[in-house]
């Protein structure tokens, strides 16, 4: 029997937390793994930045410290155990991102991408040979690919004072905590940029395709906006299941909200999915929809765009109930 092929869309904190809890229910429903499906996340990188000299790639990492055990439950970011001796003396030098701290730990990650990258390696091979070395070697349960090897970082519109200016994504999330009014969101380096035949692959051998509830406008958005990935979804013969960060009109995680206010799209589960439009019109992506339970009655509104949409548990409050959204998502996918 061949295995089955599940590749999962997701960006930041949140979709590495329902990748994780997809991981453990597989585990669970296929303790064989001989017969466990193969999962493949394509993972935002409009988040990457050159810092102090490094490449920094924030939603690869923590994709690959939370499916490796090694990160900070408590921050919810970053390593485990960190310290912070080396961000220190390069903010008594004066460089980097004082506002950006690294962990020690993590400042490894960022030298050896770094090393890598500088030796010629694209971004997808490096992150292959950086996930390599967790679980004594067996590498991660999930293969990650990065949406694509071309520099493409998010900038933010904002104005402090002295007109308008484009800021990175970070500068505006970290520094100002979203608190900067912006209209408009920019991917520098988006137009020659592409996806890779990498992406590409996984999604034309999906047996379903899931959208993490990862921010809905910088996150699953970026990755839509490289050319190449609409038109590989568009041709994909498997579902497109998405989970709704929203519940009953509040952000999971994070400020996506504040990302939503600023293209002028509600703070909903029914205005996201509108947002991501339906697979069978024009331009759309969504065959299935999850929302809460506490948004049952955005129901009948989603599936009036032509998206099927079930209301199911979606708080991922612990491992238990990780799996648990991410079976929902899986027995949706098996309903197409």
């Amino acid at each position: 029997m061949q295995k089955q092929n599940l590749v999962v869309f997701v960006g930041g904190v949140g979709g590495a937390r329902f990748t994780r809890g997809l991981v453990a229910e597989l585990e669970r429903r296929h303790p064989s793994p001989a017969e466990r499906p193969n999962v493949t996340a394509i993972v935002n990188t409009g988040d990457d930045a050159w810092i102090a000299g490094l490449r920094v790639t924030p939603d690869l990492d923590s994709m690959m410290y939370t499916l490796a055990g090694v990160n900070d439950e408590q921050r919810g970011w970053g390593r485990a155990g960190e310290s912070e001796r080396v961000s220190a003396e390069l903010a008594a030098y004066g460089v980097g991102w004082p506002w950006f701290t690294l962990g020690d730990l993590d400042l490894g990650t960022h030298i050896a991408r770094t090393a890598m990258l500088r030796e010629g390696l694209s971004l997808t091979s490096a992150v292959e040979r950086l996930t390599a070395r967790w679980n004594d070697g067996a590498g991660l349960p999930v293969r990650l690919l990065p949406m694509t090897d071309s520099e493409v970082e998010t900038h933010v519109e904002v104005d402090r004072g002295e007109g308008p200016e484009l800021i990175h994504f970070e500068e505006w999330w970290v520094r100002y905590r979203a608190a900067l009014p912006t209209t408009r969101f920019e991917q520098v380096g988006l137009q020659g940029a592409s996806t890779t035949w990498q992406v590409r692959e996984a999604i034309e051998q999906a047996d379903a395709l899931l959208l993490a509830p990862s921010n809905p406008v910088v996150s699953i958005g970026t990755i839509l906006a490289v050319p190449g990935v609409r038109e590989a979804l568009a041709a994909a013969s498997a579902p497109v299941i998405g989970v709704s960060p929203i519940i009953a009109g509040r952000v999971v995680r994070g400020m996506a909200d504040a990302c939503l206010s600023a293209i002028g799209v509600e703070t909903s589960s029914a205005a996201v999915a509108e947002f991501y439009g339906a697979r069978r019109r024009r331009n759309g992506i969504l065959d299935g929809w999850l929302v809460a339970e506490e948004d049952a009655d955005a129901v009948s509104r989603v599936e009036a765009l032509g998206i099927r949409t079930r209301a199911v548990p979606l708080w991922m409050k612990d491992a238990a109930s990780s799996a648990a959204l991410a079976g929902a998502a899986l027995d949706f996918a098996a309903e197409f």
